[in-house]
């Protein structure tokens, strides 16, 4: 499926035929300067890489996070290059998420092989500068309603946090410098010096 799309009017949304997990890699791997999700209607989401500081961010979240689970034990992290197939079919890669050993052993060796057919526990996104705040939320509650049990929507560009809940209670923390985690992942904490300033000494 050829096309070029100007970086100007990324991310842009597209009509396309369904796909398989297996479709969706090979696709993929035909565009590899681009980033790729479908939403549950089956519209392509086609969007730049992210740029380099909000890639240090992202990379900062992603360490912390893997490095608590590590210690932790009772989950699997991933970082912004994993997808996962949603159960309302959508195609999402958050910045980084957690979900628990369980569920994955659930899926069986041969499906834990291939995207995760499941919503993470718990998922982070990172708005970049090429974000629209208002699809990042829509995003947000999305996971919810599919079955994270926690998010966080994180914001470098005015330190802001937004905590998303399956209760549906959005909370908002402003100027922080650390972020306790809760419900699946009480323990971790998220030191946001390097998230908002990812060159500070």
């Amino acid at each position: 499926m050829p096309f070029l799309i100007n970086d100007a009017f990324l991310p842009a949304t597209l009509t396309a035929e369904p796909m398989t997990d297996a479709e969706f890699t090979a696709f993929c791997a035909e565009h590899p300067d681009l980033n790729f999700e479908m939403s549950a209607e089956g519209e392509l989401i086609v969007m730049a890489p992210t740029h380099s500081d909000t890639g240090a961010s992202n990379f900062e979240v992603a360490t912390q996070l893997g490095t608590w689970a590590r210690k932790n034990r009772r989950g699997i992290g991933c970082d912004s290059s994993t997808g996962f197939v949603l159960p309302n079919g959508a195609r999402r890669s958050p910045d980084a998420s957690w979900t628990l050993k369980s569920r994955v052993q659930q899926l069986g060796s041969a499906k834990r092989k291939a995207f995760w057919h499941l919503c993470p526990d718990f998922v982070i996104e990172v708005k970049s500068d090429t974000d629209r705040l208002k699809t990042v939320q829509k995003k947000m509650r999305e996971y919810l309603e599919q079955g994270a049990q926690l998010g966080w929507l994180i914001n470098p560009d005015d330190k802001t946090v937004e905590i998303y809940r399956p209760n549906g209670e959005v909370g908002k923390r402003t100027g922080i410098d650390k972020l306790e985690g809760e419900g699946p992942v009480a323990g971790f904490v998220l030191d946001l010096t390097y998230v908002w300033e990812p060159f500070a000494d």
